[in-house]
């Protein structure tokens, strides 16, 4: 009787799926190999290939060499998932979203503020997400002379999307049972289709070396918000931890480094970047299957904007806002502007890498763990947002501004506060590095002030 119960909860909790509503406890389902088919699924992007050329040449006609890239890559992914992997760790501990997890670090009402840029920054993703996959879709019809509109793919590319949140844990064990396999795979045939042909990557120099990391500490940055939405339904939090680390930090650099050599055979032009890869022997197949995949960053950016719309609307059925925000997100993607793409991962990494900050040395090095309090009655800590603000504003002072018309008066704003000052930022300098530091150097004081 006893091994016939046992044997029911295990398949129960291998079906298991993600609750409708804050009020419910989720289910500890997910292991290591779940959480790192899930990161490693996302370290690839096909808008990784073609922002590959940030990476390259952050400053503009100052390039990298080679080495020094992937350099950059490897030292900007360890630093950015080390950041996301710890920030799982409070969301495994708790049980709680990333979004609902920032109670405990700002009160409850103070998180909508963190929440509505999060749910800003997750739209943008959705929809950036959605017209690569129109554009990846398009490229691969278009080498059978085949004419498909943009918007029809955008809009399949939605309701598969859209369709993968109702089951979030279903889809999570779907890409490690299936889709991992067989982008290892693909990825493994374009590294050797690639540098077969011998791409010119070796001119450059290291002057750009501090602006690339900081690019791809952004790239990477960008899932801390994310990462509790999922690790909360991990078995333990050094599952949690290894899954992000050993995932998505192998599975980025792969992919830059895949980039790069695909910006070298077309010279450096990000538009051409997919055309060695559909040109490849069986290009079409292998780079369908990326394709494909990339339907998993959009399931996770429009399944963690309904998490973070649940910090707002606690009870509302997670399905609902799954199926509005999937509608919201394919009608962004069809009018999406990419051109203004790494501009908006400057963007997320100023807001979220000094709050990733702020949040570490609260909950471990404060003590934040023995009183994190993540119910709606959660009192305000406005002294939290001191070091979060000043974390912003240092990166923005150190880092490479975009070009006006990128961001337009927000670029002329950070100009002009630097004149003022008389600052003038060097090449050697992190804007990520930077804002880490000011922000948990000022959260130390603030901790002091506190105990005081």
């Amino acid at each position: 009787m006893t091994s016939d119960v046992t044997v029911s909860e295990h398949d129960a909790s291998k079906h298991a799926e993600a609750p409708l509503t804050l009020d419910e406890a989720p289910p500890k389902t997910l292991g290591v190999l779940d959480q790192g088919a899930l990161w490693a699924n996302l370290g690839v992007s096909l808008l990784g290939f073609s922002g590959a050329l940030a990476l390259i040449d952050p400053l503009k006609n100052r390039p990298l060499s080679f080495l020094a890239a992937i350099a950059a890559a490897v030292v900007g992914s360890v630093i950015g998932t080390a950041m996301v992997a710890l920030a799982a760790i409070p969301g495994q501990r708790t049980g709680a979203p990333a979004m609902v997890l920032l109670r405990g670090l700002f009160g409850a009402k103070l998180s909508y503020v963190p929440t509505v840029l999060n749910i800003i920054q997750m739209l943008g993703w959705g929809a950036f997400e959605l017209w690569v996959i129109a554009q990846g879709a398009q490229a691969i019809a278009g080498s059978f002379g085949v004419e498909v509109p943009y918007a029809v793919w955008v809009i399949l590319g939605g309701v598969i999307t859209t369709a993968l949140t109702i089951r979030p844990l279903g889809a999570v064990r779907l890409l490690r049972r299936y889709v991992t396999v067989g982008v290892i795979i693909s990825m493994v045939w374009f590294a050797v289709e690639l540098f077969s042909r011998e791409p010119s990557v070796s001119t450059g120099t290291w002057e750009a070396f501090a602006p690339s990391v900081d690019y791809v500490i952004a790239l990477s940055v960008s899932w801390v918000p994310v990462a509790a939405d999922f690790a909360r339904f991990s078995r333990s939090g050094r599952a949690a931890f290894a899954g992000v680390v050993g995932g998505y930090t192998i599975a980025q650099v792969a992919c830059l480094t895949l980039g790069i050599a695909a910006l070298a055979l077309v010279g450096n032009d990000p538009n051409r970047v997919w055309e060695p890869f559909v040109a490849a022997s069986l290009g079409w197949l292998f780079f369908g299957i990326l394709v494909l995949r990339e339907t998993d960053q959009s399931f996770v950016n429009v399944y963690s904007t309904a998490m973070s719309l649940q910090n707002l609307l606690p009870r509302l059925d997670r399905r609902i806002i799954s199926a509005g925000t999937g509608v919201v997100v394919t009608l962004m993607a069809i009018f999406v502007n990419a051109d203004t793409y790494t501009a908006f991962l400057g963007l997320i990494g100023a807001v979220f890498v000094p709050m990733f900050a702020v949040l570490a040395v609260d909950y471990f090095l404060l003590g934040g763990a023995r009183r994190w309090d993540t119910s709606e009655n959660a009192p305000s800590r406005w002294l939290m947002v001191v070091p979060w603000v000043l974390g912003f504003a240092t990166w923005w002072m150190l880092a490479a501004l975009p070009a006006a018309d990128e961001l337009g008066w927000w670029t002329g704003f950070w100009t002009d506060a630097r004149e003022l000052t008389g600052f003038v930022p060097q090449p050697w300098m992190s804007a990520a590095v930077g804002a880490f530091l000011v922000s948990g150097l000022v959260t130390f004081a603030v901790g002091g002030l506190r105990r005081r």
